[in-house]
């Protein structure tokens, strides 16, 4: 196991330190750029979509609404990565690792936007609902199979496996830290759950998540909010912390720097998924009139989950004056922070908030390996043997350790969000194109609908095929 566990770090440290950082920066500035700064000036009408998205159906049936759809997207984001991974960034990293989320999110929300267009542009009608994601724009967009057959296999490593395992064992964690409960019962009384849910299909996910995800969301901003105005005259020191330890000359002597810079994105990306290929998989279910528009909700989804929800784990840690750099990391440091802040009902506190988090982050993620399933073999009984792993990864999740876990997760996080990046740079023209087309109607007064047979670009493909 040790060897192993050597293997995986180094190979994470290779990839992430020479490969990942340069793609995702450079991916996100260049997407920034032409898309003429598409998720700061068009943010207002992100809002006014996800506000009206549960409003107007585009078709009658068992389609998902866009709304439905950012819930289950946002499902997989909001998890331990934001209550565990921010934790963990700030040990390893320092308080300047708060800024790189920071950053990754702003810029990378453009990737959201790609991918998530690309995948209502290229998805496929099935009987309840509709299916996509990036295997199938890499497969029906670039017309390659092997590389859309080895973003299927790695989506599924990396959420159905990997990412489960992490939800799981920060979940048991929390529980076990506040209540005393141990690892297994823990462990067999979300597997139990996982498996009812996950067998009712994407419209039982969806409905679910539409339900959980708001209130977990909202209730921690609102224990955040109160905690920031209550120490409010400690937020100036916190800001020049955060900015000092990315940027000071004592942090780039000590190569202290590098160190937030690479905690900062990984932890980052494992939270908001910006460019990493999997909220594409949800984004292509909903039905709706114009593929730029869940691109944009899809976008507002990355800023809800980095700039506010991670910020408020920051801004507890950081104002509870706890000691950084020790043994305490993870989950565990969130509650002790939260223990500094409210008392004893602080681990109570996050371990019930961990449990709506992770548990919504374990559905979310089934699916976007379910979808991946569908796309590489349409047999029921291998659909059903990928549900039962998942079941199993969860309880193993629960006994695992957490060093183990979050290396596999880096790993086949990192190989996956490469394959996606070359994706939709290859086919980040087309997005464009249905961005200038939308921008155009909306100068028109319409409420935008996509024709493909209207745009030229699109008229011939007979890739385009549910518009």
């Amino acid at each position: 196991m040790e060897t192993l566990q050597h293997i995986i770090d180094v190979t994470n440290d290779l990839l992430w330190t020479y490969i990942m950082i340069a793609a995702l920066i450079a991916c996100a500035l260049y997407f920034t750029v032409r898309s003429g700064f598409v998720q700061f000036r068009m943010i207002g009408e992100m809002i006014r979509q996800l506000a009206n998205s549960n409003e107007r159906h585009h078709e009658q049936g068992k389609h998902i609404s866009p709304f439905q759809a950012f819930a289950v997207s946002l499902a997989s984001r909001v998890g331990t990565g934001n209550l565990a991974g921010v934790a963990t960034a700030i040990a390893v990293g320092g308080p300047g690792a708060v800024f790189w989320m920071w950053v990754i999110a702003l810029i990378g929300s453009a990737n959201a936007f790609i991918e998530s267009t690309l995948a209502q542009l290229y998805k496929r009608r099935t009987e309840d609902s509709f299916i996509g994601g990036p295997a199938y724009y890499i497969l029906h967009g670039l017309k390659c199979r092997w590389m859309a057959v080895l973003f299927s296999v790695l989506t599924i490593l990396t959420f159905g496996f990997a990412f489960n395992t992490v939800q799981s064992n920060t979940l048991c964690e929390a529980v076990e830290n506040a209540f005393g409960i141990n690892h297994v019962y823990i462990g067999i009384a979300i597997t139990v759950m996982t498996l009812i849910i996950i067998f009712g299909g994407i419209q039982r996910i969806a409905k679910v998540s539409s339900v959980i995800v708001p209130i977990m969301a909202l209730g921690y901003i609102l224990l955040a909010l109160t905690i920031v105005v209550l120490n409010i005259s400690q937020l100036p020191a916190v800001l020049e912390l955060i900015f000092k330890n990315a940027f000071g000359v004592e942090q780039v002597v000590g190569g202290g720097v590098g160190a937030a810079l690479m905690q900062g994105i990984k932890r980052g990306l494992f939270s908001n998924e910006a460019g990493m290929g999997s909220a594409p998989n949800v984004a292509a279910t909903a039905s709706t009139s114009h593929p730029v528009k869940q691109g944009l909700i899809q976008s507002l989804g990355v800023f809800t989950d980095t700039l506010i929800i991670c910020s408020c784990t920051a801004f507890i840690i950081l104002m509870s004056g706890i000691e950084l750099g020790g043994e305490m990391d993870g989950i565990r440091l969130t509650q002790e922070a939260l223990t500094v802040q409210i008392g004893s009902a602080g681990r109570i506190f996050v371990a019930i908030a961990i449990f709506f988090f992770a548990f919504s982050s374990i559905i979310g993620n089934y699916y976007y390996g379910e979808a991946n399933i569908k796309f590489v073999s349409s047999s029921k009984k291998v659909l059903n043997i990928y549900r039962t792993l998942v079941c199993v990864m969860v309880m193993g999740g629960a006994i695992m350790s957490l060093q183990t876990v979050w290396s596999l997760a880096d790993l086949t996080m990192g190989l996956m969000t490469l394959c996606n990046i070359a994706a939709i740079v290859l086919l980040g023209g087309q997005v464009f194109t249905l961005l200038k087309d939308y921008r155009k109607q909306k100068s028109e007064g319409k409420d935008p609908v996509f024709r493909k047979s209207e745009i030229k670009e699109f008229a011939s493909n007979d890739a385009i095929e549910s518009w």
